[in-house]
């Protein structure tokens, strides 16, 4: 699903991301990352069969990550995209530089190289629940 969507898959075996699943009836339709630092987390990887778009599944996937998220521990939320800015701004991500991200997100294979610089970099402060 990921390489169908378009996104980067390189790293997946070196880096320890936990991935939650939308699916019913053994069927999955949607897909969402999250690689941890600490108390900073990297959203990766949302991707939603084109059958599952239009009804909320990716809405679902951010809500149930942020909650995972915070579950751990984590403060805050990084992300880059080349496509979905419109999709995570209206869900309280706000650009910001990308060199502005912590320093432990700067150092992982997406940031390094994985996506391009051409990528928006959004970030979400998570409030405790």
């Amino acid at each position: 699903m990921l390489v169908d969507s378009g996104l980067p898959v390189e790293d997946l075996d070196a880096a320890h991301i936990d991935f939650l699943i939308a699916g019913e009836g053994g069927e999955t339709f949607g897909v969402i990352g999250l690689q941890s630092f600490g108390q900073v987390g990297l959203l990766r990887s949302l991707a939603v069969e084109a059958g599952g778009r239009g009804k909320g599944t990716g809405s679902t996937l951010v809500d149930a990550l942020e909650s995972h998220a915070r579950a751990a521990g984590m403060r805050q939320l990084v992300l880059l995209t080349q496509t979905a800015e419109p999709f995570f701004a209206a869900r309280g991500y706000a650009p910001i530089a990308r060199d502005a991200a912590p320093q432990a997100v700067q150092g992982s294979a997406e940031f390094r190289s994985i996506c391009p610089a051409s990528a928006t970099c959004m970030s979400k402060d998570l409030q405790p629940r």
